[in-house]
């Protein structure tokens, strides 16, 4: 009769085997974590956490720069009225900043408040063509984001995406709301006189739709 050796060897060295296998390659495993692993400390700048953007700190940083700007560039109603009849295009590009659907230009008057409507007031501006209506927005809701395109500094390229950077044209408009609107009855404006600053998108000449950054009313 003969013998059949078993070369795998006996189960239970086979099984001591295995388990120091798999013991080997779980220290492997835990290694390369360990290795790949960083310790953030919560609030620094490698938090993840602190890198959400905030609309409301972005605009209350950005609106005194965008402020300063357009109070210098600002071009006078009259003179920007008489520039527009004569060529939009040429006055588009010579005081406004391209941005989307058309240029956005800084202008002031001062005028006499007309009736309003949920919180848009139209305001009668001496030497300005009768059938150019200005018009300025003064909440509770300010809409639109002339006042993020209105330097061109506030750009898409700064922001991770597109919700970030309408969010930003928000703030900045809340920024301003606390800024010029604080301390000024915008439900009883009509028939008082206001100077104002401020920036439009010129779409159509004739209508403008101004988005405030300085009211004084006198």
């Amino acid at each position: 009769m003969s013998t059949t050796t078993d070369i795998a060897g006996p189960p239970k060295a086979r099984a001591h085997w295995g388990r120091f296998v798999l013991l080997a390659l779980a220290i492997v495993v835990l290694a390369a974590i360990g290795w790949s692993t960083k310790v953030v400390k919560i609030g620094s700048s490698e938090d993840v956490a602190s890198e959400v953007f905030s609309p409301e700190r972005f605009g209350e940083t950005e609106f005194p720069k965008i402020k300063a700007n357009v109070e210098k560039r600002a071009v006078d109603a009259k003179t920007l009225a008489d520039a527009i009849g004569t060529d939009k295009a040429q006055a588009a590009k010579q005081y406004g900043v391209a941005a989307g659907v058309g240029s956005v230009i800084p202008v002031s008057f001062t005028g006499v408040v007309g009736e309003g409507k949920s919180g848009v007031y139209e305001v009668a501006v001496d030497g300005v063509p009768a059938e150019t209506k200005i018009r300025m927005q003064t909440g509770p809701a300010i809409n639109g984001t002339d006042l993020r395109d209105a330097t061109g500094d506030v750009k898409f390229g700064r922001f991770k995406n597109q919700i970030d950077y309408q969010n930003a044209g928000a703030g900045i408009n809340n920024a301003m709301k606390k800024d010029a609107l604080a301390g000024i009855d915008t439900r009883n404006l009509a028939g008082k006189t206001v100077s104002v600053v401020g920036a439009f998108t010129l779409i159509n000449p004739k209508n403008w739709l101004v988005t405030p950054v300085e009211i004084k009313v006198q």
